[in-house]
């Protein structure tokens, strides 16, 4: 179990979590790791009573989470743009499916609604997600801590990209202060379990 730059004295420590964001693909990747690992952060949810609020689609590792959480009785909120209805296919056995306007507001809402974030693999749409609540983060909008979840090396090359962002002067302060990398789901798992004690 790893869980890199992972240092328990923060925040979170004194923070309490209901709710997380789950920003991951609509599609589900050709590693079978990436769907191994939603599935088990959708039944650890459940089974911990930590509502799942993600992107509304019943595909790709955006489905897994939900499915996983519903097998468990867990709570599960989708927010779903309209025009990605047809998309990701929204899923209509979920707890709470809720329909807004685009994209801008699904991100607004999902937001609000969460106490946290973990980012699992995903494309263009999980990138946009990530970097937004990161900015959110950097600008003291929220102070909700964001948990990226680098399963098989996934994030590997965008973690060298954002040291080089730091190394050349571009991040205002130590990004690892703001985004915790975990290698696996239990070590993700023993943050918040350690966290929320």
């Amino acid at each position: 179990m790893k869980c890199q730059h992972c240092n328990i004295v923060s925040s979170i420590l004194f923070m309490e979590v209901r709710n997380i964001a789950i920003f991951c693909g609509s599609k589900t990747g050709k590693n079978p790791l990436f769907a191994a690992h939603a599935k088990e952060v959708g039944e650890w949810m459940a089974e911990n009573n930590l509502g799942v609020i993600y992107g509304g689609g019943k595909v790709g590792l955006m489905g897994i989470v939900a499915d996983a959480a519903i097998a468990k009785n867990g709570n599960v909120i989708g927010v779903i743009p309209e025009v990605l209805m047809a998309w990701e296919q929204q899923h209509l056995g979920i707890n709470d499916l809720r329909v807004v306007t685009d994209m801008h507001v699904r991100k607004k809402m999902m937001y609000e609604l969460c106490d946290a974030a973990i980012v699992l693999p995903g494309g263009y749409g999980t990138l946009d997600e990530l970097f937004e609540i990161v900015t959110w983060n950097n600008l003291k909008i929220h102070e909700k801590k964001i948990i990226l979840l680098n399963s098989a090396g996934f994030y590997d090359h965008l973690i060298a990209h954002i040291d080089t962002m730091q190394e050349e002067g571009y991040l205002y302060d130590d990004w690892k202060k703001r985004i915790i990398v975990c290698d696996e789901p239990a070590a993700i798992f023993s943050f918040f379990l350690q966290g929320t004690h």
